[in-house]
């Protein structure tokens, strides 16, 4: 065995987490996860550092803010800065680093940083590939086929149509419905299995390894298979706390949507929602089914390092890059330039035997831009640039006595030109600032559902100035003169 931890992080993609199911009724059922979290600690107060994909991947690869590694947008033609990745850190210290799934990170794939396995350029459709193809040659199998039953682009796609992803340039389409043939068609268990498959073949090496698999779920299109989607019964999914917000507390970016039925000749969201909770449960209850097939992929990789007794000496992590805004604040679908709760907090649990006491909660505020530098911290290793981040080995143990307050989390916009927007966020409150907008103020131990905007409440104005001088610290803090990004991007 060798004396480095191997380090397995699987990565799931605009997750549906926060807040969903805490009215009664079902929320999803995460049954592997939970069993991570059980044998190690679970982050209940994990944010994202962008609620946008590529940003927050950069992120999670360098260490630093979005501003700083400067892909600030999901728009491939950005150049980022010269930051590290810890892929090459770690195979510096002697790591074989493996990558499977996703990318949507930058420039090239993973292979560029050194990494073997499977990674394709941008955001990928893995029914594309001759990979994918193969695996279902060898076992018989069918391609992958799909049934619309909601469809949010009104142009080709309407419910009762098949579908099926290797048709189509990507598969990131606005709809949600049923896989209709096997578990084993489905991209997430594609992608285990051949996570599964390398473990087996390099579990003997005696070289330290780390493995990470970006599964696209559950991202929609919003397809289980008939199996998770029987555990979900769309009626007992009860409305929720903040869908018939009217929105007249929020800056204008909550208004902004682009998705049919849901806004008018301007992109302006419609409410009342122009859909009716009934028709919002069908789709939610698919996203809830979507959620748990995904947890049944990353169980299958825990179950294979059980079975190859890689487990005592293998660190795992299991988060996701951001949140989901769906049904949310007057009936979205998707996300935007917006920064609620449901689109910041993510799922995060670590696993590590030996250093980690089984069972342990922690809810000291933690953020993905602390992800990187914790795995170079496992593997005895570092960055050579300044991080934005920490280790959170000092949490490992529950007995850390500093750690921070609050934290920032960013945006430049999805999709939307011209937005600046920062949150600073304590153990009660939170702060909003979108540049040229009204600001957000919200007390979320009475207000979880952020309805309650107390921006120009006099009896909050101290809690507003410390938050908004928090800020700018922050901001600070992270600052970087050389960004072409960093001019004009201060909150004032």
């Amino acid at each position: 065995m060798t004396d480095k931890p191997n380090i397995v992080f699987l990565l799931n993609d605009h997750q549906l987490y926060y807040r969903h199911g805490w009215d009664g009724g079902p929320q999803p059922q995460r049954p592997c996860f939970q069993r991570l979290a059980s044998e190690g600690i679970t982050f209940t107060n994990a944010y994202t550092s962008c609620p946008i994909c590529m940003p927050t991947r950069r992120t999670l690869l360098t260490g630093v803010f979005p501003h700083r590694h400067r892909l600030v947008q999901n728009d491939e033609t950005q150049v980022p800065a010269d930051y590290q990745v810890y892929f090459s850190r770690l195979q510096e210290a002697g790591y074989r680093n493996y990558y499977y799934g996703k990318w949507h990170a930058g420039p090239g794939t993973a292979r560029d940083f050194g990494c073997e396995g499977y990674c394709y350029t941008g955001y990928g459709n893995p029914y594309l590939t001759t990979e994918y193809k193969d695996f279902l040659e060898k076992r018989g199998l069918p391609a992958a086929e799909h049934l619309i039953e909601r469809s949010f682009w009104p142009e080709d796609l309407q419910p009762g149509q098949r579908y099926r992803c290797e048709m189509e340039g990507r598969c990131d389409e606005h709809i949600s419905g049923l896989t209709l043939t096997p578990n084993e068609t489905h991209e997430t268990f594609f992608l285990a299995n051949l996570a599964c498959q390398r473990l087996r073949e390099i579990a003997d090496d005696g070289q330290p390894f780390s493995l990470r698999v970006d599964f696209w779920g559950p991202h929609f299109p919003y397809f289980p298979t008939q199996e998770f989607a029987e555990l979900y019964d769309p009626r007992s999914i009860p409305e929720y706390g903040n869908f018939h917000d009217d929105l007249s507390s929020k800056p204008s970016v909550y208004h902004s949507e682009n998705n049919f039925p849901l806004h008018d000749e301007n992109e302006q969201i419609i409410v009342p929602s122009a859909l009716c909770w009934s028709e919002w449960q069908k789709v939610i209850a698919r996203c809830y089914a979507h959620i748990t097939m995904v947890d049944a992929a990353g169980g299958m990789i825990l179950d294979t390092l059980e079975e190859l007794g890689l487990t005592d000496n293998t660190v795992v992590i299991w988060t996701a890059d951001h949140g989901d805004a769906l049904a949310c604040h007057g009936g979205h679908f998707d996300k935007r330039s917006y920064m609620p709760q449901e689109v910041l907090r993510v799922p995060m649990a670590i696993r590590w035997p030996s250093h980690i006491q089984q069972g342990q909660a922690c809810d000291r505020l933690v953020s993905l831009v602390d992800v990187a530098p914790t795995i170079l911290e496992a593997a005895r290793t570092g960055f050579e640039h300044h991080t934005d981040g920490r280790s959170l080995f000092p949490l490992f143990g529950g007995t850390a006595s500093e750690w921070r307050n609050d934290l920032m989390c960013e945006t430049h916009g999805h999709s939307e030109a011209g937005i600046v927007g920062r949150v600073i966020v304590s153990d009660r409150c939170k702060y909003v600032a979108t540049r040229g907008q009204m600001h957000e103020l919200y007390d979320l131990r009475k207000d979880p559902y952020e309805l309650n905007n107390l921006i120009d409440d006099e009896a909050h104005k101290s809690i507003r100035s410390k938050l908004r001088q928090r800020l700018l610290v922050w901001q600070e803090m992270t600052r970087d003169d050389e960004s072409v990004l960093w001019e004009g991007a201060m909150i004032p």
